[in-house]
């Protein structure tokens, strides 16, 4: 795809057309080449001083912020504290009449161990690595579209909050707080998950709960008196198939995980069943926290052991209210005006939109690169997109500016 500046405005044309995509390539060649993996600290952390060099350039205060520490069921049942690493926060006119969020994540699903760490060309244009669709080349985008609007003169009625975590893959846990801090006030978001390779943005999007139910039992030996034993890999097995069961329409419930067993000699006293829901509607999440509980409780009473669920609903459903209709619309009216077809799709997926939605903030969530293969070996970036995806950034928050909001 290509964009035109014909349609534009001498001003829009002036704050646009200095975007230059050899040096948002060259960014994310930089970025890319560094493994940010979720639990990398070392890595996060070179990344986020790279990017807080970056974001310098911006007329504003640039920081990084502690993560909060995130609880961990871990297979032996106790509970533990997981490091994440900071999260990176820019402020530039908080006074301003317009407030916009922007959010991106510098963390990868690659660990540090991954074998998947270098860069490839694939053919002309389509850049091969870890990370650059999902989410280096978007936060690239990210900052040319706001050096553009800094180069117009709206830039004085628009102030805006970036958030660039370190936690997005791994549910956002050390910085969904800061999120809902940062969208307070906001007129509308714009978050850099990658669109698909033909443009298509994601529209809403169902929620996501992952939780551990840790079920505690009593150890007997399973010749002598397994009578006396109450088996916890049994009732977790039990609530593993009564929680299935719970899927339908508007609800997805997957059991993948149990943790826990002994000796083939022993009654197993412990075990932790892993369990992922994703339902399409806050009704629907309501109905599956509150069957969680409720079978939690019948298992418990069905194999005399103790049950108990640690987890939540990190990410709640994301639907397409009306404030959310008019800033795809202007997103697609942009896109018209640069030469560009807009369209969108519900997707099953999860992110920070989610979050942000949830806070009543109207958010369009994959702002960044076309792209595609995240989370493989195969993930690629479509080069073109870079620039062409910035202006659609700079133009969307230049006539929010012109509108004073949606």
């Amino acid at each position: 795809m290509t964009t035109s500046l014909a349609s534009l405005s001498a001003s829009e044309r002036d704050a646009l057309e200095p975007i230059d995509q050899s040096a948002m390539l060259r960014q994310v060649e930089q970025w890319a080449a560094i493994n940010s993996g979720s639990g990398n600290l070392a890595g996060l952390a070179q990344t986020a001083q790279l990017l807080a060099d970056a974001f310098a350039v911006l007329p504003g205060e640039v920081r990084l912020v502690d993560p909060v520490p995130v609880d961990a069921v871990r297979v032996d049942g106790s509970i533990d504290t997981i490091q994440r690493g900071q999260h990176l926060v820019v402020s530039v006119r908080p006074d301003a009449p317009l407030r916009l969020l922007l959010t991106g994540h510098m963390d990868t699903v690659f660990p540090a161990d991954s074998a998947f760490q270098s860069l490839t060309w694939l053919e002309p244009g389509v850049l091969n690595g870890p990370g650059v669709a999902d989410m280096k080349g978007g936060i690239a985008v990210m900052l040319a579209a706001l050096k553009a609007v800094e180069r117009s003169p709206l830039a004085a009625s628009i102030g805006y909050d970036v958030m660039i975590n370190s936690d997005e893959e791994v549910g956002s846990g050390s910085s969904g707080a800061l999120i809902a801090r940062l969208a307070a006030g906001k007129v509308a978001a714009l978050t850099y998950e990658p669109a698909l390779p033909d443009g298509t943005l994601a529209g809403e999007r169902g929620g996501s709960g992952n939780f551990s139910v840790i079920v505690t039992g009593r150890s007997a030996h399973a010749g002598r008196n397994p009578q006396d034993g109450r088996n916890a890999l049994v009732a977790a097995s039990d609530l593993a198939v009564r929680l299935k069961a719970l899927t339908r329409d508007g609800l997805s419930v997957n059991p993948a995980k149990i943790d826990g067993g002994s000796a083939n000699n022993v009654v197993p006293d412990h075990a932790i069943l892993r369990v992922n829901f994703r339902p399409q509607s806050l009704e629907m999440q309501a109905f599956a926290d509150d069957e969680l509980n409720r079978l939690c409780e019948t298992v418990a009473r069905a194999h005399d052991v103790s049950v108990h669920a640690h987890g939540s609903f990190g990410r709640p459903p994301k639907p397409i209210d009306a404030g959310a209709a008019k800033l795809f619309g202007l997103v697609k009216d942009c896109g018209a005006a640069l030469g560009l077809e807009i369209g969108w799709r519900g997707t099953g997926g999860v992110c920070d939109g989610n979050n942000i939605a949830a806070c009543g903030v109207p958010v369009v969530d994959t702002m960044g690169v076309r792209g595609g293969a995240i989370h493989s070996a195969e993930e690629f970036l479509i080069t073109d997109s870079l620039a062409e995806r910035a202006r659609l950034s700079a133009l969307t928050m230049l006539r929010l500016a012109e509108k004073g909001g949606l």
